[in-house]
């Protein structure tokens, strides 16, 4: 009987050891729990939100975006959706104009003038044709050229005088003195003395007369000079000094003193 219980005993070892040794090569086999002696079992706590007050210590950008909570930050690091063109879309390059109101045809032809010619002055109304007093010592049908005030008058006699508005020489071509009347033509050809050419290259070196011609409808030659007193395509310019020492006059009025004086009509100027 103690024979029996002693390979009873014997055979219960063997099995337990049989059971260890099976338990511990499953071991082998078993990935080991992730909990520790020295630090209780944590349970898991939801992730907590930095406001954007506690976020600032970081620096923001690219530190934030990588120790920060991505979640936390709205979206802020998300890739933005691809540029999507819109159906029927036509890009436009025509250069972006001033926000201002549209131009009316009235101000668009109102510019059109401005690149054009400058406006040239009114006619001083002084300068017309007129009957004034006369009372100097020269005789009827003598001319007398008031240089300072643009004037020439025509004596009639009896007090009278004619009076016409001219355009007179340039400062440096003024003159004074007293000539005759050696020459009348209508509608007169110009050639340009060389001492005009020498100042304006520019000049043509002949013209015949006509309405484009500067000496006008009419010229009276004063003795041997080169002076004049003719008419005018620029009426503009009468009551100014414009000329190299002639006198000129509009068209109407230096045809109506042509018709008025003679070849050897004294004429005075002062």
């Amino acid at each position: 009987m103690l024979k029996n219980m002693t390979l009873a005993l014997l055979a219960g070892a063997s099995f337990l050891a049989l059971i260890n040794q099976a338990a511990a090569i499953e071991n082998l086999f078993r990935q080991p729990a992730e909990t520790y002696a020295e630090q209780p079992a944590q349970r898991p706590v939801a992730p907590v939100r930095m406001a954007a007050a506690e976020r600032a210590g970081m620096g923001g950008g690219f530190i934030e975006f990588l120790f920060g909570d991505v979640s936390s930050q709205g979206g802020r690091y998300q890739q933005q959706p691809g540029y999507q063109q819109q159906p029927g879309y036509q890009p436009s390059y025509e250069p972006r104009r001033t926000l201002l109101p549209p131009i009316g045809p009235e101000q668009a032809m109102g510019r059109q003038e401005d690149v054009g010619e400058p406006e040239r002055p009114a006619f001083d109304p002084k300068f017309e044709k007129q009957m004034v007093d006369y009372h100097g010592k020269e005789g009827a049908g003598t001319i007398i050229v008031d240089t300072p005030n643009k004037f020439l008058f025509l004596v009639q006699g009896d007090g009278k005088a004619l009076r016409y508005g001219i355009g007179v020489g340039r400062p440096g071509f003024t003159w004074s003195g007293v000539k005759q009347i050696s020459a009348k033509k209508e509608w007169p050809a110009w050639t340009p003395p060389p001492e005009m050419l020498a100042r304006r290259p520019d000049l043509p070196r002949h013209m015949e007369g006509g309405p484009q011609n500067p000496l006008g409808a009419r010229a009276m030659y004063l003795g041997s000079s080169l002076y004049r007193i003719h008419g005018s395509n620029e009426p503009w310019t009468i009551g100014t000094n414009v000329s190299s020492g002639c006198f000129r006059m509009r068209n109407e009025d230096v045809i109506d003193l042509y018709g008025r004086v003679n070849v050897g009509a004294r004429v005075v100027v002062i």
